[in-house]
Protein backbone atom coordinates (compact mmCIF):
# COMPACT_ATOMS: atom_id res chain seq x y z
CA UNK A 1 0.00 0.00 0.00
CA UNK A 2 1.59 3.17 -1.19
CA UNK A 3 0.25 5.47 1.89
CA UNK A 4 1.72 8.96 1.05
CA UNK A 5 -0.21 8.64 -2.69
CA UNK A 6 -3.47 7.31 -1.17
CA UNK A 7 -3.18 10.63 1.50
CA UNK A 8 -3.25 12.49 -1.56
CA UNK A 9 -6.02 11.09 -3.10
CA UNK A 10 -7.47 11.34 0.33
CA UNK A 11 -7.03 14.67 0.66
CA UNK A 12 -8.45 15.45 -3.41
CA UNK A 13 -11.53 13.52 -2.24
CA UNK A 14 -12.43 15.81 1.11
CA UNK A 15 -11.74 19.08 -1.05
CA UNK A 16 -13.88 18.02 -4.20
CA UNK A 17 -16.55 15.80 -2.89
CA UNK A 18 -16.83 16.17 1.06
CA UNK A 19 -17.06 19.73 1.15
CA UNK A 20 -17.06 21.39 -2.81
CA UNK A 21 -14.77 24.00 -1.65
CA UNK A 22 -14.22 26.98 -4.50
CA UNK A 23 -13.20 30.32 -4.83
CA UNK A 24 -14.64 32.75 -1.75
CA UNK A 25 -15.31 29.78 0.68
CA UNK A 26 -12.79 30.02 3.91
CA UNK A 27 -12.43 26.78 6.31
CA UNK A 28 -11.69 25.44 9.24
CA UNK A 29 -9.87 22.59 10.11
CA UNK A 30 -10.08 20.49 13.48
CA UNK A 31 -7.08 18.49 13.82
CA UNK A 32 -4.70 16.39 16.16
CA UNK A 33 -0.99 15.57 15.98
CA UNK A 34 -1.95 12.32 13.96
CA UNK A 35 -4.04 13.92 11.65
CA UNK A 36 -1.56 17.05 10.77
CA UNK A 37 0.23 14.89 7.39
CA UNK A 38 -3.62 14.75 5.81
CA UNK A 39 -4.56 18.52 6.92
CA UNK A 40 -1.49 19.94 5.14
CA UNK A 41 -2.56 18.05 1.93
CA UNK A 42 -6.44 19.31 1.87
CA UNK A 43 -5.48 22.80 2.62
CA UNK A 44 -2.27 22.90 0.01
CA UNK A 45 -5.44 21.32 -2.67
CA UNK A 46 -8.37 24.26 -0.58
CA UNK A 47 -5.80 26.94 -1.29
CA UNK A 48 -5.49 25.77 -4.83
CA UNK A 49 -9.32 25.81 -5.62
CA UNK A 50 -9.02 29.49 -4.40
CA UNK A 51 -9.97 29.22 -0.81
CA UNK A 52 -8.57 32.45 1.28
CA UNK A 53 -7.63 31.67 4.51
CA UNK A 54 -7.76 28.14 6.64
CA UNK A 55 -7.89 28.44 10.42
CA UNK A 56 -6.70 25.35 12.47
CA UNK A 57 -8.34 24.12 16.05
CA UNK A 58 -5.74 21.76 17.26
CA UNK A 59 -6.36 19.06 20.16
CA UNK A 60 -4.36 16.58 21.46
CA UNK A 61 -5.29 13.41 23.74
CA UNK A 62 -2.87 13.74 25.86
CA UNK A 63 -3.04 17.12 26.88
CA UNK A 64 -7.61 16.23 27.12
CA UNK A 65 -7.09 13.57 29.18
CA UNK A 66 -4.59 15.11 31.32
CA UNK A 67 -7.09 17.89 32.24
CA UNK A 68 -9.82 15.39 33.30
CA UNK A 69 -7.73 13.83 35.67
CA UNK A 70 -6.05 16.94 37.45
CA UNK A 71 -7.32 20.28 36.75
CA UNK A 72 -9.21 21.84 39.59
CA UNK A 73 -12.44 21.47 40.07
CA UNK A 74 -13.66 25.01 38.91
CA UNK A 75 -12.21 24.12 34.97
CA UNK A 76 -15.40 22.16 34.25
CA UNK A 77 -17.90 24.86 36.21
CA UNK A 78 -18.19 26.87 33.08
CA UNK A 79 -17.53 27.37 29.34
CA UNK A 80 -15.58 29.94 28.11
CA UNK A 81 -17.31 32.55 26.67
CA UNK A 82 -14.83 33.97 24.53
CA UNK A 83 -14.67 30.63 22.53
CA UNK A 84 -17.93 30.75 21.75
CA UNK A 85 -18.07 34.21 20.18
CA UNK A 86 -15.05 33.34 18.57
CA UNK A 87 -16.21 30.24 16.84
CA UNK A 88 -19.80 31.77 15.80
CA UNK A 89 -17.98 34.66 14.40
CA UNK A 90 -16.14 32.44 12.62
CA UNK A 91 -18.88 31.01 10.84
CA UNK A 92 -20.37 33.87 10.19
CA UNK A 93 -16.79 34.91 8.22
CA UNK A 94 -18.06 32.37 5.17
CA UNK A 95 -15.80 29.70 7.05
CA UNK A 96 -16.61 25.92 6.34
CA UNK A 97 -15.68 23.19 8.66
CA UNK A 98 -13.57 19.61 8.53
CA UNK A 99 -13.16 17.68 11.46
CA UNK A 100 -10.19 15.30 10.40
CA UNK A 101 -10.80 12.41 13.57
CA UNK A 102 -8.19 10.83 14.73
CA UNK A 103 -10.38 8.89 17.50
CA UNK A 104 -9.18 7.30 20.77
CA UNK A 105 -12.17 4.91 21.72
CA UNK A 106 -11.19 4.42 25.56
CA UNK A 107 -9.58 7.84 26.03
CA UNK A 108 -11.39 8.91 29.15
CA UNK A 109 -11.54 5.74 30.84
CA UNK A 110 -8.91 6.68 33.31
CA UNK A 111 -11.48 9.56 34.05
CA UNK A 112 -13.99 10.33 36.63
CA UNK A 113 -17.52 9.99 35.15
CA UNK A 114 -19.14 12.74 37.32
CA UNK A 115 -16.47 15.09 35.68
CA UNK A 116 -17.10 13.68 32.23
CA UNK A 117 -20.82 14.07 32.47
CA UNK A 118 -20.20 18.03 33.77
CA UNK A 119 -18.19 19.13 31.00
CA UNK A 120 -20.54 17.18 28.44
CA UNK A 121 -23.58 19.35 29.75
CA UNK A 122 -21.79 22.92 30.36
CA UNK A 123 -20.17 22.40 26.89
CA UNK A 124 -23.51 21.35 25.79
CA UNK A 125 -25.38 24.14 26.91
CA UNK A 126 -22.68 26.66 26.12
CA UNK A 127 -21.92 25.57 22.10
CA UNK A 128 -25.75 24.94 21.37
CA UNK A 129 -25.93 28.05 19.68
CA UNK A 130 -23.10 26.33 16.90
CA UNK A 131 -24.83 23.35 16.74
CA UNK A 132 -27.68 25.09 14.33
CA UNK A 133 -24.44 25.86 11.74
CA UNK A 134 -24.29 22.36 10.96
CA UNK A 135 -27.33 20.55 12.11
CA UNK A 136 -28.77 23.12 9.59
CA UNK A 137 -26.66 23.19 6.81
CA UNK A 138 -25.99 26.79 7.11
CA UNK A 139 -22.14 26.02 6.57
CA UNK A 140 -20.45 22.84 4.45
CA UNK A 141 -19.12 20.51 6.87
CA UNK A 142 -17.28 16.99 6.66
CA UNK A 143 -16.01 14.88 8.81
CA UNK A 144 -12.99 12.53 7.98
CA UNK A 145 -11.40 9.95 9.94
CA UNK A 146 -7.26 9.35 10.29
CA UNK A 147 -5.86 6.59 11.75
CA UNK A 148 -3.93 6.64 14.97
CA UNK A 149 -2.58 4.36 17.26
CA UNK A 150 -4.74 4.37 19.61
CA UNK A 151 -7.33 3.42 17.65
CA UNK A 152 -5.46 1.21 15.48
CA UNK A 153 -5.05 -1.10 19.15
CA UNK A 154 -8.53 -0.89 19.85
CA UNK A 155 -9.90 -1.78 16.50
CA UNK A 156 -6.60 -4.76 16.36
CA UNK A 157 -5.54 -5.97 19.33
CA UNK A 158 -4.04 -8.85 18.35
CA UNK A 159 -1.80 -7.02 15.71
CA UNK A 160 1.62 -4.90 16.69
CA UNK A 161 1.25 -1.23 16.00
CA UNK A 162 3.03 -0.76 12.91
CA UNK A 163 0.77 -4.01 11.95
CA UNK A 164 -2.31 -2.51 12.89
CA UNK A 165 -1.51 1.17 11.60
CA UNK A 166 -1.51 -0.66 8.24
CA UNK A 167 -4.15 -2.57 8.92
CA UNK A 168 -7.09 0.41 9.84
CA UNK A 169 -5.54 2.53 7.13
CA UNK A 170 -6.02 -0.16 4.14
CA UNK A 171 -9.79 -0.85 5.99
CA UNK A 172 -10.07 3.44 5.80
CA UNK A 173 -9.12 3.56 2.56
CA UNK A 174 -11.72 0.51 1.25
CA UNK A 175 -14.26 2.21 3.18
CA UNK A 176 -13.88 5.73 1.50
CA UNK A 177 -12.99 3.97 -1.65
CA UNK A 178 -9.73 5.75 -2.01
CA UNK A 179 -8.77 2.35 -3.06
CA UNK A 180 -10.75 3.00 -6.50
CA UNK A 181 -8.45 4.28 -9.49
CA UNK A 182 -10.89 7.21 -9.62
CA UNK A 183 -12.04 7.20 -6.24
CA UNK A 184 -14.54 11.25 -7.30
CA UNK A 185 -16.15 8.75 -9.71
CA UNK A 186 -16.98 6.14 -7.15
CA UNK A 187 -18.26 8.97 -5.15
CA UNK A 188 -20.29 10.27 -8.11
CA UNK A 189 -21.70 6.72 -8.80
CA UNK A 190 -22.61 5.92 -4.99
CA UNK A 191 -24.25 9.14 -4.66
CA UNK A 192 -26.82 8.38 -7.31
CA UNK A 193 -27.34 4.98 -5.87
CA UNK A 194 -28.73 6.59 -2.69
CA UNK A 195 -30.15 8.95 -3.98
CA UNK A 196 -32.68 6.23 -5.95
CA UNK A 197 -33.07 5.34 -2.05
CA UNK A 198 -33.92 8.50 -1.39
CA UNK A 199 -36.28 9.05 -3.57
CA UNK A 200 -38.34 5.70 -3.02
CA UNK A 201 -38.51 6.50 0.44
CA UNK A 202 -39.99 10.04 0.05
CA UNK A 203 -42.39 8.90 -2.43
CA UNK A 204 -43.62 6.01 -0.11
CA UNK A 205 -44.40 8.47 2.68
CA UNK A 206 -44.29 5.68 5.49
CA UNK A 207 -46.21 6.66 8.72
CA UNK A 208 -44.07 4.21 10.58
CA UNK A 209 -40.81 2.28 10.49
CA UNK A 210 -40.75 -1.46 12.27
CA UNK A 211 -37.99 -2.92 13.50
CA UNK A 212 -37.67 -6.63 14.05
CA UNK A 213 -35.09 -8.95 15.25
CA UNK A 214 -32.98 -10.65 18.19
CA UNK A 215 -34.42 -8.42 21.52
CA UNK A 216 -35.45 -5.49 18.89
CA UNK A 217 -39.54 -5.00 18.49
CA UNK A 218 -39.21 -1.18 17.77
CA UNK A 219 -42.04 0.76 15.90
CA UNK A 220 -41.04 3.98 15.14
CA UNK A 221 -43.87 6.79 13.92
CA UNK A 222 -42.41 9.18 11.56
CA UNK A 223 -43.28 13.23 11.78
CA UNK A 224 -45.89 14.14 9.07
CA UNK A 225 -43.89 15.78 5.83
CA UNK A 226 -40.25 14.42 6.54
CA UNK A 227 -37.89 13.79 4.22
CA UNK A 228 -35.50 11.50 3.78
CA UNK A 229 -31.94 12.30 2.69
CA UNK A 230 -28.93 10.40 1.19
CA UNK A 231 -25.74 11.15 -0.14
CA UNK A 232 -24.91 14.59 -0.78
CA UNK A 233 -26.94 17.63 0.55
CA UNK A 234 -26.59 21.22 0.19
CA UNK A 235 -25.57 24.06 2.36
CA UNK A 236 -27.81 27.40 2.58
CA UNK A 237 -25.91 28.83 -0.05
CA UNK A 238 -26.80 25.74 -2.22
CA UNK A 239 -23.54 24.71 -2.35
CA UNK A 240 -23.17 20.66 -2.35
CA UNK A 241 -20.97 18.93 0.09
CA UNK A 242 -20.84 15.58 1.65
CA UNK A 243 -21.31 15.67 5.80
CA UNK A 244 -19.80 12.14 6.44
CA UNK A 245 -16.80 11.00 4.55
CA UNK A 246 -17.68 8.02 4.29
CA UNK A 247 -21.27 7.41 4.03
CA UNK A 248 -24.07 4.79 3.48
CA UNK A 249 -26.76 6.00 5.17
CA UNK A 250 -30.37 7.40 4.34
CA UNK A 251 -31.61 8.82 7.12
CA UNK A 252 -34.74 10.76 8.33
CA UNK A 253 -36.59 12.14 11.49
CA UNK A 254 -38.86 9.63 13.47
CA UNK A 255 -41.71 11.46 15.69
CA UNK A 256 -39.97 11.75 19.02
CA UNK A 257 -43.54 11.13 20.52
CA UNK A 258 -44.43 8.06 18.42
CA UNK A 259 -41.55 4.90 19.37
CA UNK A 260 -43.04 2.29 21.35
CA UNK A 261 -41.30 -1.24 21.45
CA UNK A 262 -37.87 -2.42 22.29
CA UNK A 263 -34.60 -1.85 20.79
CA UNK A 264 -31.42 -3.68 21.14
CA UNK A 265 -28.01 -2.85 20.37
CA UNK A 266 -26.39 -4.64 17.28
CA UNK A 267 -22.43 -2.94 18.11
CA UNK A 268 -20.61 -1.44 20.68
CA UNK A 269 -20.61 2.49 21.21
CA UNK A 270 -17.66 4.52 21.21
CA UNK A 271 -18.84 7.75 22.51
CA UNK A 272 -16.52 10.54 23.91
CA UNK A 273 -13.65 8.75 24.94
CA UNK A 274 -15.57 5.37 25.95
CA UNK A 275 -17.18 2.35 25.27
CA UNK A 276 -20.72 1.20 26.07
CA UNK A 277 -21.58 -2.12 24.75
CA UNK A 278 -24.82 -4.73 25.20
CA UNK A 279 -27.41 -2.32 25.96
CA UNK A 280 -30.99 -1.85 25.17
CA UNK A 281 -33.33 0.45 25.52
CA UNK A 282 -37.50 0.36 26.17
CA UNK A 283 -39.19 3.13 24.78
CA UNK A 284 -42.86 4.48 25.55
CA UNK A 285 -44.58 6.85 24.23
CA UNK A 286 -41.48 8.25 22.21
CA UNK A 287 -39.66 8.45 25.27
CA UNK A 288 -36.74 5.78 26.85
CA UNK A 289 -38.36 4.53 30.27
CA UNK A 290 -36.12 1.41 30.98
CA UNK A 291 -32.28 0.67 30.02
CA UNK A 292 -29.36 -1.39 30.55
CA UNK A 293 -25.83 -1.97 29.39
CA UNK A 294 -23.33 -4.54 29.86
CA UNK A 295 -20.38 -2.27 29.87
CA UNK A 296 -21.02 1.54 29.79
CA UNK A 297 -24.26 1.81 32.28
CA UNK A 298 -22.79 4.95 33.74
CA UNK A 299 -22.06 6.36 30.12
CA UNK A 300 -25.82 5.92 29.61
CA UNK A 301 -26.92 7.09 32.61
CA UNK A 302 -25.01 10.62 32.01
CA UNK A 303 -26.33 10.73 28.52
CA UNK A 304 -30.11 10.57 29.23
CA UNK A 305 -29.45 13.09 31.97
CA UNK A 306 -28.22 15.39 29.46
CA UNK A 307 -31.77 16.88 28.56
CA UNK A 308 -35.20 16.00 28.30
CA UNK A 309 -34.47 15.56 24.76
CA UNK A 310 -31.55 13.27 25.29
CA UNK A 311 -34.35 9.83 26.16
CA UNK A 312 -35.94 10.61 22.40
CA UNK A 313 -34.63 10.06 19.08
CA UNK A 314 -33.91 12.56 16.99
CA UNK A 315 -33.04 10.74 13.81
CA UNK A 316 -33.53 7.24 11.82
CA UNK A 317 -31.01 5.93 9.37
CA UNK A 318 -31.28 2.86 6.98
CA UNK A 319 -28.12 1.58 5.72
CA UNK A 320 -27.14 -1.91 3.33
CA UNK A 321 -25.28 -4.69 5.12
CA UNK A 322 -23.36 -4.98 1.55
CA UNK A 323 -21.51 -1.78 1.64
CA UNK A 324 -17.57 -1.23 1.88
CA UNK A 325 -17.68 -0.75 5.15
CA UNK A 326 -20.15 -3.86 6.20
CA UNK A 327 -18.10 -6.21 3.79
CA UNK A 328 -14.70 -4.97 5.40
CA UNK A 329 -15.89 -7.32 8.52
CA UNK A 330 -13.60 -4.83 11.06
CA UNK A 331 -15.51 -3.63 14.19
CA UNK A 332 -13.77 -0.17 13.67
CA UNK A 333 -15.14 1.35 17.44
CA UNK A 334 -15.80 4.67 15.56
CA UNK A 335 -18.94 5.98 15.26
CA UNK A 336 -18.68 7.53 11.96
CA UNK A 337 -17.79 3.86 10.64
CA UNK A 338 -19.71 1.68 12.11
CA UNK A 339 -23.15 3.57 12.04
CA UNK A 340 -22.58 3.25 8.31
CA UNK A 341 -21.99 -0.55 8.52
CA UNK A 342 -25.56 -0.63 9.95
CA UNK A 343 -28.89 0.97 10.28
CA UNK A 344 -28.80 3.28 13.54
CA UNK A 345 -30.74 5.34 15.32
CA UNK A 346 -29.18 8.92 17.36
CA UNK A 347 -30.46 10.20 20.80
CA UNK A 348 -30.85 13.72 20.93
CA UNK A 349 -30.75 16.35 18.44
CA UNK A 350 -33.07 15.82 14.74
CA UNK A 351 -31.19 17.79 11.21
CA UNK A 352 -33.94 20.67 9.98
CA UNK A 353 -33.35 19.11 6.86
CA UNK A 354 -35.56 15.99 7.61
CA UNK A 355 -38.80 18.19 7.63
CA UNK A 356 -40.53 20.51 5.22
CA UNK A 357 -40.06 23.93 6.80
CA UNK A 358 -38.24 23.33 9.85
CA UNK A 359 -35.99 26.06 9.23
CA UNK A 360 -39.15 28.73 8.84
CA UNK A 361 -40.77 28.14 12.49
CA UNK A 362 -39.75 28.72 16.12
CA UNK A 363 -37.81 25.49 18.02
CA UNK A 364 -41.26 24.59 19.77
CA UNK A 365 -43.24 25.10 16.84
CA UNK A 366 -41.15 21.76 15.36
CA UNK A 367 -40.96 20.12 18.86
CA UNK A 368 -45.14 20.14 18.81
CA UNK A 369 -44.44 18.73 15.46
CA UNK A 370 -42.76 15.74 16.59
CA UNK A 371 -39.05 17.38 16.34
CA UNK A 372 -37.08 16.38 18.66
CA UNK A 373 -35.01 19.21 20.58
CA UNK A 374 -31.49 18.13 22.55
CA UNK A 375 -28.06 19.51 23.76
CA UNK A 376 -25.91 16.12 22.60
CA UNK A 377 -26.80 13.70 19.11
CA UNK A 378 -25.67 10.24 19.24
CA UNK A 379 -25.53 7.51 16.72
CA UNK A 380 -25.81 3.90 17.80
CA UNK A 381 -26.14 0.86 15.58
CA UNK A 382 -29.15 -1.73 15.44
CA UNK A 383 -28.94 -3.11 12.52
CA UNK A 384 -28.06 -7.00 11.05
CA UNK A 385 -28.34 -9.54 8.87
CA UNK A 386 -31.01 -10.62 11.28
CA UNK A 387 -32.88 -7.51 11.80
CA UNK A 388 -35.63 -7.10 9.35
CA UNK A 389 -37.01 -3.29 8.50
CA UNK A 390 -40.72 -2.50 7.49
CA UNK A 391 -42.07 0.70 6.20
CA UNK A 392 -45.79 0.71 6.86
CA UNK A 393 -48.43 3.40 5.45
CA UNK A 394 -51.63 4.92 6.87
CA UNK A 395 -53.54 2.98 5.12
CA UNK A 396 -51.58 0.08 6.64
CA UNK A 397 -49.79 -1.09 3.08
CA UNK A 398 -46.41 -3.25 4.29
CA UNK A 399 -42.96 -2.92 2.47
CA UNK A 400 -40.13 -4.41 3.72
CA UNK A 401 -37.17 -2.09 3.45
CA UNK A 402 -34.45 -4.20 4.50
CA UNK A 403 -34.41 -7.75 4.69
CA UNK A 404 -30.76 -10.10 5.70
CA UNK A 405 -28.89 -7.01 5.61
CA UNK A 406 -29.44 -5.80 2.16
CA UNK A 407 -32.30 -3.72 0.20
CA UNK A 408 -35.20 -5.22 -0.57
CA UNK A 409 -36.21 -1.77 -2.97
Amino acid sequence: MDLNKNLEKYADLIVNIGLGLHAGDKLGIRLSEHSLPLARLVAKRAYEKGVSEIDLDFSDDSITLDRFLHAPDEAFESFPEYRVNFLENRYKDNFNVLSLAAPNPDLLKPADPARIAQWQKVAGKANKPLMAYTMQNRVKWCIAAVACPAWAKAAFPELPEEEAMEKLWKNIFLATRIDQDDPIQAWEDHDRELKKHEKFLNEARFDRVHYKGPGTDLMVGMVKNHVWKGGSGFSQKGDRFFANIPTEEVFSMPDADRVDGTLRATMPLSVRGQIVDDFHFVFKDGKVVEYDAGVGKQILDDLLAMDEGARRLGEIALVADNSPISNTGVLFKNTLFDENASCHFALGAAYTENLVGSTERSEEENRKLGMNNSLIHVDFMVGSKDVTVTGIKEDGTEIVLLKDGDWQI
